[in-house]
């Protein structure tokens, strides 16, 4: 090979470990660029949320990972209070639970005011009647519906928004099944209500954040005053919770009551096709 040649070919390598490096450096340096919706800013009535460009995943916080065999991880350490169907407002309390996000008959379609007071109170229930609706029920600050329709980004913060739905007047999340866990017991529970305090929260319902500060020292969860009783809270106390798929929810005190309750749907189901399969066999 003529000297000029071999020159010009060690320029050439040389030329390209140059590029090669300098490329990759720029590649590790340059920030990542996120772009946020400038209608973000609005009033918090008004905002239309841009969550396509967040990196996010449903249910998740942050430095926890679901446990083998769950879909959804641990919220822990949450400040978690009591509430109740029929509740009267209060310095604390200043909405009154007579209604719930979701029902506007709450009170009358519960059967009446479920008195949270023990002396009142047997097997999980109230001693005067019959509770219509699950007495094991929560509330969580986040409500998916809005005066028409769904919230804007309720159909990409609701991990199950998409097999739960069932038109626009219908929430997704009403009657959804979380565990709750105080030291060794865990109580199941149906999301009947929005709050504490907020309803917008989707950000630490189904995210990363921590609840916000109010005036119960931050509370994350309201739970009924059966859930307070199997689990023996405080009426300001510390628990875990998590969402959970209907199959992992175990039979117990929660699974006996209520038209909405999905263990007696089930079974009244199962109960009808009994019936008719017998009567099928009677002819």
């Amino acid at each position: 090979m003529k000297v000029g040649k071999f020159t010009h070919t060690i320029a050439v390598i040389l030329s390209s470990i140059v590029s090669f490096f300098t490329h990759g450096a720029a590649a590790k340096t340059e920030p990542a660029k996120t772009k946020f919706s400038k209608k973000s800013e609005k009033r918090a009535d008004d905002r239309v949320i841009d969550v396509s460009s967040l990196a996010f995943t449903p249910g998740q916080l942050a430095g926890d990972r679901p446990e083998l065999g769950q879909r959804y991880p641990w919220k822990k350490d949450i400040v978690t209070t009591i509430f109740w169907i029929g509740e009267k407002p209060a310095p604390k309390n200043p909405v009154p639970n007579r209604v719930s996000c979701w029902d506007a008959q709450w009170t009358k379609n519960y059967g009446g005011v479920d008195d949270p007071d023990p002396a009142r109170r047997s097997n999980y229930i109230p001693v005067n009647f019959t509770p219509r609706l699950n007495p094991f029920y929560c509330a969580l600050p986040y409500n998916d519906k809005a005066k028409e329709g769904h919230r804007p980004e309720a159909p990409q913060v609701v991990p199950w928004f998409k097999d739960a739905y069932q038109g626009p007047a219908v929430s997704t999340c009403k009657g959804r099944w979380i565990a709750i866990r105080k030291g060794n017991r865990v109580a199941y529970a149906q999301w009947e209500d929005a709050g504490p305090f907020r309803s917008d929260h989707w950000q630490y319902v189904f995210g990363s954040e921590r609840p916000k500060p109010n005036l119960n020292k931050g509370a994350g969860l309201d739970v009924s005053p059966a859930v307070r009783d199997y689990l023996g809270l405080q009426p300001t106390d510390v628990t875990d919770w998590r969402f959970v798929d209907f199959s992992e929810v175990p039979r117990g005190p929660w699974s006996t009551l209520g038209e909405n309750n999905t263990f007696v749907i089930n079974d009244r189901k199962k109960g009808a096709t009994l019936v008719e399969t017998l009567g099928t066999i009677a002819r």
